[in-house]
């Protein structure tokens, strides 16, 4: 005996019901997972800690660029090629703070343009 055809309404609620319980799962996993990577950090701050006080070496740029180079893999995702002779780790360049201003006649007038806007 072939089964009745469900109702409009009674459709509709079931998809939002399907719907809502898709939803819940997924945040469900979005949030074990994001509690996971907390957890993960939280410890990896610790082991940070321990070295640093410990006086430990740090770890050599080679080990990081390892790491990388597995993430990426794993993800399948481009692998930039490095210069052979460039520097392991980047230096970030000097910048030299803003000189204070000494009086009011470097005063910016900038505000005078916007006074004199042609109608």
């Amino acid at each position: 005996m072939p089964s009745e055809p469900e109702s409009a309404p009674a459709a509709f609620t079931r998809a939002g019901q399907d719907a809502v319980t898709f939803s819940r799962r997924v945040a469900s996993t979005a949030l074990a997972r994001s509690e996971r990577r907390r957890k993960e950090n939280r410890e990896l701050l610790k082991e940070f800690g321990r070295r640093r006080l410990s006086g430990a070496a740090p770890v050599p740029p080679s080990a990081l660029g390892g790491a990388a180079r597995r993430f990426r893999a794993a993800r399948g995702l481009p692998m930039p090629s490095a210069p052979q002779d460039a520097d392991p780790v980047p230096v970030r360049p000097q910048v030299s703070p803003e000189p204070t201003r000494t009086s009011d006649e470097d005063e910016d007038f900038s505000q005078l343009r916007i006074m004199r806007r042609p109608l």
